[in-house]
């Protein structure tokens, strides 16, 4: 049986922002034939804490994935990265996700320690203490996407793939 990865994206939430560049890439992950593993996707989550919250949550309540993959975008950032952890308030919550592992057959990714401090860092953190605390047999990963362009995208959607390849396994 296939197992079930269930993936998000947000919103766009500056007034220069054309799209959001976590949701194109799963636009076009979406649009591809993906025989690893079961993809869900839950795409343009509001760029609200609470409500992307609640969201994803009552998803993964219903879906019951193995592994969640949160996806936001990474103005500044020039490659995909995958945040190591969560913080909020005084508690971190890290992946229980082997990162070292996970990026050695990656050629454009590298691991981020720092979430963004913003709704990204928010839902991840509420995204891993669920889990923690109800399925702590599922896994999670925030993935931070640079602004794609036609120079950019075919390393960064072979990554990607091969991230889902490797969470599908």
């Amino acid at each position: 049986m296939a197992k079930k990865i269930l993936l998000t994206s947000f919103q766009t939430w500056l007034p220069h922002h054309v799209s959001n560049s976590s949701d194109d890439l799963l636009a076009q992950i979406q649009a591809e034939e993906f025989l690893v593993a079961s993809l869900t996707f839950l795409r343009q989550l509001p760029v609200d804490i609470a409500l992307a919250s609640q969201k994803a949550i009552a998803t993964i309540q219903t879906l019951q994935p193995d592994t969640v993959i949160c996806c936001g975008m990474a103005e500044s950032r020039d490659r995909l990265t995958i945040e190591s952890n969560a913080s909020w308030s005084q508690e971190q919550i890290y992946t229980s996700v082997n990162l070292e592992q996970l990026i050695a057959k990656l050629s454009h990714t590298k691991i981020s320690h720092e979430a963004g401090k913003f709704v990204c860092e928010g839902l991840y953190y509420q995204v891993l203490r669920y889990l923690k605390q109800f399925r702590p047999q599922s896994h999670c990963l925030f993935v931070h996407v640079p602004v794609l362009t036609d120079m950019n995208l075919p390393e960064i959607l072979a990554d990607f793939r091969l991230i889902l390849e490797e969470m599908g396994a």
